[in-house]
C-alpha cells in the first residue's frame, strides 16, 4: 500500500499520523492486503459454505421475574446518584430542560 493511500485513509477516519506511523501503517496494512491475496487464490469451490457450526439458534434463557433479594440501602451505595427511589443515570437526550 503507497504512502499517499494511508494519508488518505487517515484523513478520511479524521486520524493525524506522524509520518513514523504512516511508515508502520503502510508495512503493516500491506502485509495485511498480502494475507488477503493468499486466501483470495485457496482454492473452494468443494468447500460448502457455512454460517454457523453448532446448529443452534437464539438460544436464549425463559424472562422470568424474580424476587428481589437486595434492600434499597444496599442498592442505593452501588449508585452514584439515588433520587425519590431511582438511580439517576446521564441523559440520553436532550430534552431542554434541567432533567
Amino acid at each position: 500500500m503507497d504512502r499517499d493511500a494511508i494519508i488518505q485513509l487517515a484523513q478520511l477516519a479524521r486520524l493525524a499520523l506522524t509520518d513514523e506511523e504512516v511508515e508502520r501503517y503502510q508495512r503493516e496494512l500491506g502485509a495485511i492486503l498480502g494475507y488477503v491475496e493468499q486466501l483470495q487464490e485457496v482454492d473452494v469451490t468443494n468447500i460448502e459454505p457455512t454460517s454457523q457450526v453448532t446448529g443452534l439458534m437464539n438460544v436464549l434463557r425463559d424472562d422470568v421475574a424474580q424476587p428481589l433479594t437486595i434492600d434499597q440501602a444496599q442498592l442505593t451505595k452501588m449508585a452514584p446518584e439515588f433520587r425519590d427511589g431511582y438511580v439517576v443515570v446521564p441523559a440520553v437526550f436532550d430534552r431542554g430542560g434541567d432533567e
